[in-house]
C-alpha cells in the first residue's frame, strides 16, 4: 500500500527527509507522495518512517494505492536496481 498525506498536513517538514525512497515531496498546498516510488520503508525500516515522525498524523494508506508487503518489496528492489 502506498501511502499518502491528507490535508491536515501542516507542512512541519519533517517527513521530506526520513523517506529513503525520495517519495515524499512539496505539493501545491502540503507535502504528497508519489505513491510510484512509495514501499511504506519496506526494504529500509520495519515501519514507515514518515508515519512514525509526523506530529499530527496525517499519513494514512491511499485507498487507491493498495498493495501487499510483497509487491512492496518488489517495488523496493525495482527501485534499488534504477
Amino acid at each position: 500500500m502506498a501511502l499518502m498525506i491528507t490535508d491536515e498536513c501542516i507542512n512541519c517538514d519533517v517527513c521530506e527527509p526520513e523517506c529513503p525512497n525520495n517519495a515524499i515531496y512539496m505539493g501545491e498546498e502540503h507535502y504528497d507522495i508519489h505513491h510510484d516510488k512509495c514501499t511504506e520503508c519496506v526494504g529500509h525500516f520495519d515501519e514507515p518512517q514518515c508515519v512514525a515522525i509526523c506530529p499530527v498524523a496525517c499519513i494514512p494508506t491511499h485507498p487507491e494505492h493498495v498493495e501487499t508487503r510483497e509487491t512492496l518489496m518488489q517495488k523496493y528492489l525495482r527501485l534499488q536496481a534504477a
